[in-house]
């Protein structure tokens, strides 16, 4: 059975590059494939999940994973002025979100939402091959929270429009505070972009410190593990032949620390700043997802068009012709590929395979709650928090401290309806 399901990874590996290579219009389409594959695998191997950052925290204690993030963000912002530097901006699609009345409840519906389901817009793709009945309930239900909240996104102008505004930018673009720096306001914008991953980071191991003289931390499974595999690897003071069991564990299997998957997501990322001249973005298709079952039970895109106030091309274009419907494939795929290869897949179905009315209720809230929260914040733990804090954007960290302030909301309410229940 072992051997079964690595040779069912590679077999498909193979047929995500084929189809890239072949089923697909487009050698733009083909690199949006490729770049949600890995990511998916860098998720699934590194036991990564935005949701965790708060999630983790309440529960466990542990804010590992949102240290984690602070580093992926510098990073990604750092390299990314590599990108941006000399470049002509007008020519990216830099993702300066609005401060707004908006941002401020969708990041805390958001977080709330995370609470509930456990995941977010990007984790509840990789929820649906390593706990499939969660990850279909809240994907299910993140669809018609983002296409019911399309009429206010397209329309309101508490959600369009920003109070704070600096520059030509419906934002607060960072480098244009520090025009004077000499380096095109980067410099500025990148110690502004670390001070401020510092802080977070001092706040994280305080509030750690806090939970561990209080004996309140617990810890977290996955981090347990990822430190045992990091443990091992570096105890390992002798080459291992790739060929032997051993070997094939420690390239394919073995989880990665944390860092490693925070640095090849924030090298993927730039790709796709420099290849597409965009950051990353998952959620906004869901509602196109949504749109399209309902014309499938026969409702005309007419209608669906006059509802969410958009556009009728979403909902008519062939399904793998959106670029972020096929990055976002590709994450599912690379998940699969990851739990194939290190033989997860079968362990974490039965795991996970079972689900209460109860569980499912909580699931459909969040995902709801998530997908209504990314309209009003113009975005979800990508495109408002990760690719705006990457492309220099104060929403971004404006997003977070929502985010936390929901994410603690949803905590404490879900624990205690499930102590009651």
């Amino acid at each position: 059975m072992k051997q079964m399901e690595r040779i069912a990874g590679f077999i498909l590996l193979a047929i995500v590059i084929l189809f890239g290579m072949f089923g697909l219009s487009s050698s733009m389409l083909y690199f949006r494939l490729m770049m949600g594959a890995i990511l998916g695998y860098a998720l699934a191997r590194g036991f990564m999940g935005f949701a965790g950052s708060v999630n983790r925290a309440y529960k466990g204690g542990s804010t590992k994973l949102m240290r984690a993030l602070m580093f992926m963000f510098f990073v990604s912002a750092a390299v990314s002025t590599a990108v941006l530097y000399n470049a002509d901006v007008s020519q990216f699609d830099l993702w300066v979100n609005p401060i707004n009345l908006g941002l401020i409840l969708g990041g805390l519906l958001f977080g709330f939402g995370m609470a509930f389901a456990s995941c977010c817009a990007s984790g509840v793709l990789t929820d649906l091959v390593a706990a499939f009945p969660r990850g279909i309930v809240t994907l299910l239900f993140f669809c018609i929270g983002v296409f019911v909240g399309f009429p206010i996104q397209n329309t309101a102008s508490w959600v369009q429009d920003s109070l704070i505004k600096f520059g030509d930018k419906n934002g607060v673009y960072f480098p244009d505070l520090f025009a004077f720096d000499g380096l095109q306001g980067y410099l500025g914008a990148l110690i502004l972009t670390g001070i401020l991953c510092l802080i977070v980071v001092k706040l994280s191991y305080l509030y750690e410190k806090k939970r561990k003289e209080a004996g309140t931390y617990f810890g977290i499974g996955s981090e347990t593990v990822q430190l045992a595999a990091e443990k091992k690897s570096l105890d390992e003071t002798e080459a291992v032949c790739p060929c032997s069991e051993e070997g094939y564990v420690k390239i394919f299997a073995r989880p990665w620390s944390l860092r490693t998957a925070v640095l090849v997501i924030s090298a993927v990322f730039v790709l796709l700043m420099g290849v597409t001249k965009a950051g990353w973005g998952a959620s906004t298709p869901y509602g196109f997802w949504f749109g399209k079952l309902l014309m499938l039970f026969g409702v005309k895109v007419e209608t669906i068009v006059e509802f969410t106030k958009g556009a009728a091309g979403p909902y008519q274009m062939p399904f793998f012709e959106h670029p972020i419907n096929v990055q976002n494939v590709g994450i599912v795929l690379g998940t699969f590929v990851y739990m194939l290869t290190s033989n997860n897949f079968i362990s974490f179905c039965k795991s996970s395979w079972k689900m209460n009315p109860k569980q499912a209720l909580f699931y459909a809230i969040g995902g709801f709650a998530m997908g209504f929260g990314t309209r009003l914040s113009n975005g979800c733990n990508v495109g408002a928090l990760y690719t705006p804090i990457a492309n220099f954007s104060l929403s971004g960290w404006i997003f977070l401290v929502v985010l936390v302030i929901g994410g603690v909301v949803g905590n404490i309410i879900a624990k205690k309806v499930r102590l009651d229940g």
